[in-house]
Protein backbone atom coordinates (compact mmCIF):
# COMPACT_ATOMS: atom_id res chain seq x y z
CA UNK A 1 0.00 0.00 0.00
CA UNK A 2 1.27 3.40 -0.80
CA UNK A 3 1.61 5.98 2.27
CA UNK A 4 -0.97 8.00 2.48
CA UNK A 5 -0.92 10.91 5.10
CA UNK A 6 -4.16 13.09 3.36
CA UNK A 7 -7.32 12.64 1.60
CA UNK A 8 -5.68 14.12 -1.64
CA UNK A 9 -3.23 10.97 -1.76
CA UNK A 10 -6.52 9.32 -2.33
CA UNK A 11 -7.89 11.56 -4.17
CA UNK A 12 -4.83 11.29 -6.99
CA UNK A 13 -4.97 7.43 -6.86
CA UNK A 14 -8.60 7.50 -7.18
CA UNK A 15 -8.27 9.59 -10.39
CA UNK A 16 -5.58 7.14 -11.83
CA UNK A 17 -7.68 3.66 -10.99
CA UNK A 18 -11.35 4.49 -11.95
CA UNK A 19 -13.18 5.58 -15.23
CA UNK A 20 -13.25 9.28 -16.41
CA UNK A 21 -17.21 9.65 -16.00
CA UNK A 22 -16.85 7.84 -12.52
CA UNK A 23 -14.21 9.86 -10.93
CA UNK A 24 -16.21 12.91 -13.35
CA UNK A 25 -19.08 12.24 -11.30
CA UNK A 26 -17.61 12.51 -7.78
CA UNK A 27 -15.15 14.88 -8.81
CA UNK A 28 -18.47 17.66 -10.09
CA UNK A 29 -20.28 20.43 -9.17
CA UNK A 30 -23.24 22.25 -11.56
CA UNK A 31 -22.87 24.65 -13.52
CA UNK A 32 -19.71 26.93 -12.76
CA UNK A 33 -19.06 24.87 -9.47
CA UNK A 34 -18.65 27.77 -7.40
CA UNK A 35 -20.78 26.66 -4.55
CA UNK A 36 -18.72 23.30 -5.45
CA UNK A 37 -15.29 25.06 -4.53
CA UNK A 38 -16.45 27.72 -1.59
CA UNK A 39 -17.37 24.16 0.11
CA UNK A 40 -13.85 23.76 0.68
CA UNK A 41 -12.28 27.10 0.30
CA UNK A 42 -14.66 28.58 3.25
CA UNK A 43 -13.03 26.25 5.60
CA UNK A 44 -9.66 27.83 4.78
CA UNK A 45 -10.89 30.49 6.46
CA UNK A 46 -11.47 29.83 9.47
CA UNK A 47 -8.44 29.61 12.07
CA UNK A 48 -8.08 27.26 15.05
CA UNK A 49 -6.51 28.22 18.15
CA UNK A 50 -3.68 26.79 19.68
CA UNK A 51 -3.18 25.87 23.89
CA UNK A 52 -0.69 24.55 25.30
CA UNK A 53 0.20 23.26 28.86
CA UNK A 54 -2.71 21.42 28.78
CA UNK A 55 -3.00 17.30 29.96
CA UNK A 56 -3.96 15.80 26.52
CA UNK A 57 -3.98 12.02 27.92
CA UNK A 58 -7.09 10.21 27.34
CA UNK A 59 -8.19 11.68 24.77
CA UNK A 60 -11.93 10.65 23.26
CA UNK A 61 -12.99 11.29 19.63
CA UNK A 62 -16.81 9.33 20.40
CA UNK A 63 -19.69 10.90 20.52
CA UNK A 64 -23.33 10.00 19.10
CA UNK A 65 -25.40 10.89 16.35
CA UNK A 66 -29.29 10.91 17.02
CA UNK A 67 -28.41 8.63 19.99
CA UNK A 68 -26.45 6.33 18.38
CA UNK A 69 -22.78 5.38 19.44
CA UNK A 70 -20.14 6.56 16.62
CA UNK A 71 -16.17 6.59 17.21
CA UNK A 72 -16.07 9.87 15.87
CA UNK A 73 -18.66 12.85 14.66
CA UNK A 74 -18.37 11.66 10.76
CA UNK A 75 -21.24 9.52 9.17
CA UNK A 76 -20.26 7.84 5.23
CA UNK A 77 -22.56 10.27 3.13
CA UNK A 78 -25.37 8.49 0.70
CA UNK A 79 -23.45 8.72 -2.67
CA UNK A 80 -25.13 7.28 -5.99
CA UNK A 81 -23.29 5.28 -8.16
CA UNK A 82 -20.69 3.90 -5.26
CA UNK A 83 -20.36 0.65 -7.11
CA UNK A 84 -19.08 1.95 -10.48
CA UNK A 85 -16.48 3.18 -8.03
CA UNK A 86 -15.44 0.14 -7.43
CA UNK A 87 -17.00 -3.65 -7.49
CA UNK A 88 -19.54 -3.88 -4.80
CA UNK A 89 -18.85 -0.26 -3.71
CA UNK A 90 -21.63 0.51 -1.35
CA UNK A 91 -20.86 -3.15 0.55
CA UNK A 92 -17.26 -2.50 1.19
CA UNK A 93 -18.08 1.09 2.45
CA UNK A 94 -20.26 -0.31 4.70
CA UNK A 95 -18.28 -2.84 6.03
CA UNK A 96 -15.58 -0.27 6.27
CA UNK A 97 -17.96 2.12 8.05
CA UNK A 98 -19.04 -0.75 10.43
CA UNK A 99 -15.61 -2.06 11.32
CA UNK A 100 -14.86 1.80 12.25
CA UNK A 101 -18.01 2.59 14.31
CA UNK A 102 -19.53 5.48 11.93
CA UNK A 103 -22.63 4.95 10.50
CA UNK A 104 -23.25 4.01 6.64
CA UNK A 105 -25.96 5.55 4.25
CA UNK A 106 -26.93 3.91 1.55
CA UNK A 107 -28.49 5.86 -1.59
CA UNK A 108 -31.50 5.46 -3.12
CA UNK A 109 -29.35 5.61 -6.63
CA UNK A 110 -26.98 2.66 -5.49
CA UNK A 111 -25.58 -0.38 -7.41
CA UNK A 112 -25.74 -2.75 -4.93
CA UNK A 113 -29.28 -3.14 -2.95
CA UNK A 114 -30.86 -2.55 0.39
CA UNK A 115 -31.27 -6.33 0.87
CA UNK A 116 -27.42 -6.67 -0.69
CA UNK A 117 -25.89 -4.21 1.99
CA UNK A 118 -27.99 -5.83 4.32
CA UNK A 119 -26.96 -9.20 3.96
CA UNK A 120 -23.44 -8.22 3.92
CA UNK A 121 -22.90 -6.27 7.22
CA UNK A 122 -24.02 -6.93 10.70
CA UNK A 123 -25.21 -3.61 12.52
CA UNK A 124 -28.06 -1.59 11.01
CA UNK A 125 -27.14 1.40 8.51
CA UNK A 126 -29.11 4.43 7.63
CA UNK A 127 -31.00 4.40 3.98
CA UNK A 128 -31.33 7.61 2.16
CA UNK A 129 -34.55 8.52 -0.17
CA UNK A 130 -35.22 10.12 -3.14
CA UNK A 131 -38.91 11.23 -3.10
CA UNK A 132 -40.44 10.37 -6.60
CA UNK A 133 -43.83 10.62 -8.73
CA UNK A 134 -44.28 6.45 -8.27
CA UNK A 135 -45.62 6.78 -4.81
CA UNK A 136 -46.01 2.79 -5.00
CA UNK A 137 -42.86 2.36 -5.33
CA UNK A 138 -41.35 5.08 -2.65
CA UNK A 139 -43.88 2.49 0.06
CA UNK A 140 -42.53 -0.72 -1.14
CA UNK A 141 -38.79 1.12 -0.78
CA UNK A 142 -39.64 2.29 2.87
CA UNK A 143 -40.49 -1.02 3.56
CA UNK A 144 -37.36 -2.44 2.01
CA UNK A 145 -35.28 -0.25 4.39
CA UNK A 146 -37.68 -1.31 7.31
CA UNK A 147 -37.48 -5.35 6.39
CA UNK A 148 -33.38 -4.37 6.80
CA UNK A 149 -33.38 -2.95 10.01
CA UNK A 150 -31.75 0.61 8.85
CA UNK A 151 -31.74 2.21 11.73
CA UNK A 152 -32.91 5.91 10.49
CA UNK A 153 -34.16 7.23 6.99
CA UNK A 154 -32.31 10.40 5.13
CA UNK A 155 -34.55 12.47 2.96
CA UNK A 156 -33.26 14.27 0.67
CA UNK A 157 -34.88 17.41 -0.15
CA UNK A 158 -32.64 19.26 -2.63
CA UNK A 159 -33.28 17.06 -5.79
CA UNK A 160 -36.59 17.47 -6.81
CA UNK A 161 -34.88 18.67 -10.10
CA UNK A 162 -31.82 17.83 -11.45
CA UNK A 163 -29.03 20.29 -11.45
CA UNK A 164 -26.94 20.52 -14.31
CA UNK A 165 -23.50 18.96 -14.08
CA UNK A 166 -21.87 19.46 -17.30
CA UNK A 167 -19.32 16.77 -17.27
CA UNK A 168 -21.65 13.99 -16.71
CA UNK A 169 -23.55 15.06 -19.93
CA UNK A 170 -20.62 15.43 -21.77
CA UNK A 171 -18.99 11.82 -20.43
CA UNK A 172 -22.36 10.30 -21.00
CA UNK A 173 -22.99 9.07 -17.79
CA UNK A 174 -24.43 5.54 -17.49
CA UNK A 175 -24.56 2.36 -15.12
CA UNK A 176 -22.69 0.34 -16.66
CA UNK A 177 -20.97 2.46 -19.07
CA UNK A 178 -22.16 2.65 -22.54
CA UNK A 179 -19.56 1.34 -24.69
CA UNK A 180 -18.68 4.21 -27.14
CA UNK A 181 -15.28 4.79 -29.00
CA UNK A 182 -14.06 7.31 -26.22
CA UNK A 183 -15.37 5.28 -23.41
CA UNK A 184 -13.45 1.83 -24.45
CA UNK A 185 -10.09 3.99 -24.78
CA UNK A 186 -10.51 5.44 -21.49
CA UNK A 187 -11.65 1.91 -20.15
CA UNK A 188 -8.35 0.06 -21.80
CA UNK A 189 -6.20 2.36 -18.98
CA UNK A 190 -8.38 1.24 -16.42
CA UNK A 191 -7.79 -2.85 -16.73
CA UNK A 192 -7.43 -3.34 -13.05
CA UNK A 193 -11.15 -1.51 -12.45
CA UNK A 194 -12.60 -3.60 -15.22
CA UNK A 195 -11.23 -7.09 -14.08
CA UNK A 196 -13.06 -6.42 -10.44
CA UNK A 197 -16.14 -5.47 -12.28
CA UNK A 198 -16.22 -8.38 -14.04
CA UNK A 199 -16.61 -10.14 -10.60
CA UNK A 200 -19.25 -7.38 -9.36
CA UNK A 201 -22.30 -8.76 -7.71
CA UNK A 202 -24.02 -5.81 -9.83
CA UNK A 203 -23.79 -3.25 -12.33
CA UNK A 204 -27.14 -1.51 -12.43
CA UNK A 205 -28.71 0.23 -9.66
CA UNK A 206 -30.05 -2.45 -7.65
CA UNK A 207 -32.99 -0.21 -5.44
CA UNK A 208 -34.56 0.25 -8.78
CA UNK A 209 -33.91 -2.68 -11.88
CA UNK A 210 -36.53 -5.27 -10.65
CA UNK A 211 -38.17 -3.57 -8.36
CA UNK A 212 -40.47 -1.23 -10.95
CA UNK A 213 -42.68 -1.93 -13.84
CA UNK A 214 -40.81 -1.56 -17.43
CA UNK A 215 -37.62 -1.04 -16.14
CA UNK A 216 -35.29 -3.89 -17.11
CA UNK A 217 -32.01 -2.32 -17.84
CA UNK A 218 -29.80 0.75 -17.78
CA UNK A 219 -30.95 2.53 -21.50
CA UNK A 220 -35.21 2.52 -20.08
CA UNK A 221 -33.91 3.27 -16.53
CA UNK A 222 -32.02 6.61 -17.59
CA UNK A 223 -35.38 7.92 -19.01
CA UNK A 224 -37.07 6.42 -15.66
CA UNK A 225 -35.24 8.37 -12.98
CA UNK A 226 -35.30 11.39 -15.40
CA UNK A 227 -39.26 11.89 -15.04
CA UNK A 228 -39.68 10.43 -11.20
CA UNK A 229 -37.98 12.98 -9.24
CA UNK A 230 -40.98 14.97 -7.54
CA UNK A 231 -41.07 18.12 -8.20
CA UNK A 232 -44.18 18.74 -5.85
CA UNK A 233 -42.44 17.96 -2.54
CA UNK A 234 -43.82 19.38 -0.21
CA UNK A 235 -43.48 19.64 4.01
CA UNK A 236 -46.94 17.82 4.12
CA UNK A 237 -45.57 15.35 1.70
CA UNK A 238 -42.58 15.34 3.95
CA UNK A 239 -44.78 14.53 7.50
CA UNK A 240 -46.32 11.68 5.62
CA UNK A 241 -43.49 10.23 5.34
CA UNK A 242 -42.11 10.23 8.28
CA UNK A 243 -45.71 8.91 9.36
CA UNK A 244 -45.24 6.08 6.95
CA UNK A 245 -41.27 5.28 8.24
CA UNK A 246 -42.61 5.12 11.67
CA UNK A 247 -39.20 5.75 13.20
CA UNK A 248 -35.87 8.38 13.23
CA UNK A 249 -36.14 10.81 10.24
CA UNK A 250 -33.32 13.15 9.14
CA UNK A 251 -33.70 15.55 6.81
CA UNK A 252 -31.01 16.78 4.24
CA UNK A 253 -30.60 19.48 2.10
CA UNK A 254 -30.59 22.36 4.67
CA UNK A 255 -29.17 25.68 4.00
CA UNK A 256 -31.90 27.68 5.34
CA UNK A 257 -33.01 28.76 8.44
CA UNK A 258 -36.50 29.32 7.75
CA UNK A 259 -36.83 25.89 6.18
CA UNK A 260 -34.96 24.84 9.15
CA UNK A 261 -37.35 25.74 11.54
CA UNK A 262 -39.96 23.47 9.14
CA UNK A 263 -37.66 21.17 9.70
CA UNK A 264 -38.56 20.85 13.11
CA UNK A 265 -42.01 21.47 13.21
CA UNK A 266 -42.40 18.16 10.91
CA UNK A 267 -40.37 16.13 13.65
CA UNK A 268 -37.35 15.88 12.04
CA UNK A 269 -34.23 13.96 14.46
CA UNK A 270 -32.01 15.80 12.80
CA UNK A 271 -31.50 17.96 9.60
CA UNK A 272 -28.23 18.18 7.81
CA UNK A 273 -27.29 21.39 6.51
CA UNK A 274 -25.74 20.63 2.96
CA UNK A 275 -26.19 21.97 -0.77
CA UNK A 276 -25.71 18.27 -2.51
CA UNK A 277 -21.83 18.95 -2.26
CA UNK A 278 -22.23 22.27 -4.53
CA UNK A 279 -24.31 19.72 -7.17
CA UNK A 280 -27.73 21.36 -7.37
CA UNK A 281 -28.03 25.19 -6.85
CA UNK A 282 -25.05 26.09 -8.22
CA UNK A 283 -24.36 30.22 -6.34
CA UNK A 284 -25.55 28.73 -2.98
CA UNK A 285 -23.27 29.44 0.14
CA UNK A 286 -21.22 26.85 1.47
CA UNK A 287 -22.71 24.79 4.05
CA UNK A 288 -20.22 25.85 6.47
CA UNK A 289 -21.03 29.66 5.89
CA UNK A 290 -24.87 28.68 6.29
CA UNK A 291 -24.45 26.86 9.29
CA UNK A 292 -24.30 29.26 12.08
CA UNK A 293 -27.41 30.95 11.17
CA UNK A 294 -29.51 27.73 11.16
CA UNK A 295 -28.15 26.58 14.62
CA UNK A 296 -29.35 30.27 15.69
CA UNK A 297 -32.85 29.79 14.41
CA UNK A 298 -32.87 25.95 16.08
CA UNK A 299 -30.95 26.05 19.15
CA UNK A 300 -30.67 22.70 20.63
CA UNK A 301 -34.24 21.91 19.45
CA UNK A 302 -33.32 19.61 16.90
CA UNK A 303 -29.52 17.81 16.00
CA UNK A 304 -27.85 19.70 13.41
CA UNK A 305 -25.67 18.03 11.31
CA UNK A 306 -23.30 19.17 8.59
CA UNK A 307 -22.59 17.88 4.86
CA UNK A 308 -20.81 18.95 1.93
CA UNK A 309 -16.94 20.23 1.87
CA UNK A 310 -15.62 18.07 4.82
CA UNK A 311 -11.91 16.64 3.29
CA UNK A 312 -10.14 16.43 6.70
CA UNK A 313 -10.28 15.78 10.64
CA UNK A 314 -9.75 19.76 10.76
CA UNK A 315 -13.00 20.49 8.98
CA UNK A 316 -14.99 17.93 11.46
CA UNK A 317 -13.23 19.89 14.08
CA UNK A 318 -14.18 23.24 12.87
CA UNK A 319 -17.90 21.98 12.22
CA UNK A 320 -18.29 20.62 15.44
CA UNK A 321 -16.81 23.91 17.38
CA UNK A 322 -18.86 26.15 15.18
CA UNK A 323 -22.33 23.94 16.76
CA UNK A 324 -22.95 20.84 14.34
CA UNK A 325 -23.52 17.80 16.04
CA UNK A 326 -22.40 15.40 13.38
CA UNK A 327 -20.66 15.73 9.73
CA UNK A 328 -20.84 13.75 6.74
CA UNK A 329 -17.92 12.43 4.09
CA UNK A 330 -18.55 12.02 1.18
CA UNK A 331 -16.35 12.70 -1.65
CA UNK A 332 -13.25 11.75 1.15
CA UNK A 333 -14.16 8.36 1.45
CA UNK A 334 -15.13 7.74 -2.73
CA UNK A 335 -11.67 8.50 -3.08
CA UNK A 336 -10.22 5.93 -1.07
CA UNK A 337 -13.23 3.65 -2.13
CA UNK A 338 -12.06 3.88 -5.91
CA UNK A 339 -8.26 3.97 -5.31
CA UNK A 340 -7.99 0.48 -3.12
CA UNK A 341 -11.54 -0.56 -2.37
CA UNK A 342 -12.68 -1.27 1.59
CA UNK A 343 -9.18 -0.69 2.87
CA UNK A 344 -9.39 2.75 1.41
CA UNK A 345 -12.25 3.58 3.09
CA UNK A 346 -11.19 2.63 6.25
CA UNK A 347 -7.67 4.30 5.22
CA UNK A 348 -9.67 7.73 4.74
CA UNK A 349 -11.54 7.16 8.02
CA UNK A 350 -7.83 6.54 9.26
CA UNK A 351 -6.48 10.05 8.03
CA UNK A 352 -9.43 12.34 8.98
CA UNK A 353 -9.91 10.54 12.41
CA UNK A 354 -6.16 11.24 13.21
CA UNK A 355 -6.05 14.69 12.41
CA UNK A 356 -9.46 15.49 14.49
CA UNK A 357 -7.58 13.74 16.94
CA UNK A 358 -4.29 15.62 16.70
CA UNK A 359 -5.99 19.19 16.05
CA UNK A 360 -8.29 18.16 19.02
CA UNK A 361 -5.30 17.81 21.51
CA UNK A 362 -3.36 20.54 20.12
CA UNK A 363 -6.04 23.10 20.50
CA UNK A 364 -6.38 22.02 24.49
CA UNK A 365 -8.98 19.50 23.79
CA UNK A 366 -9.21 15.91 24.95
CA UNK A 367 -12.76 15.10 24.63
CA UNK A 368 -14.69 15.89 21.12
CA UNK A 369 -17.92 17.29 22.87
CA UNK A 370 -15.79 20.02 24.66
CA UNK A 371 -15.05 21.84 21.17
CA UNK A 372 -16.93 25.12 20.97
CA UNK A 373 -16.23 28.54 19.17
CA UNK A 374 -13.80 28.65 22.12
CA UNK A 375 -11.31 26.83 19.96
CA UNK A 376 -12.06 28.78 16.63
CA UNK A 377 -10.79 32.15 15.53
CA UNK A 378 -14.04 33.18 12.90
CA UNK A 379 -13.62 36.19 10.75
CA UNK A 380 -16.52 38.72 11.47
CA UNK A 381 -18.34 39.14 8.59
CA UNK A 382 -17.67 34.86 7.94
CA UNK A 383 -21.36 34.55 6.98
CA UNK A 384 -21.76 37.61 4.83
CA UNK A 385 -23.37 40.23 4.24
CA UNK A 386 -26.39 40.20 1.96
CA UNK A 387 -29.29 42.40 1.12
CA UNK A 388 -32.63 41.09 0.78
Amino acid sequence: MPVITNIADLKRLHASRVPRMFYDYAESGSWTEQTFRENTSDFDQIRLRQRVAVDMTGRSTATQMIGQDVAMPVALAPVGLTGMQHADGEIKAARAAEAFGVPYTLSTMSINSIEDVAEATTKPFWFQLYTMKDTDYVSRLIQRAKDAKCSALVITLDLQILGQRHKDLKNGLSAPPKLTVKTLANLATKWSWGIEMLRAQRREFGNIVGHVDGISDASSLGAWTAEQFDPSLDWDKIAKLKEEWGGKVILKGILDAEDAKMALKVGADAIIVSNHGGRQLDGALSSIRALPSILEAVGDQVEVHLDSGIRSGQDVLKAVAMGAKGTYIGRAYIYGLGAMGQPGVTEALNVIHKELDTTMALCGEVNVADLGRQNLLVPQDFEGRWQD
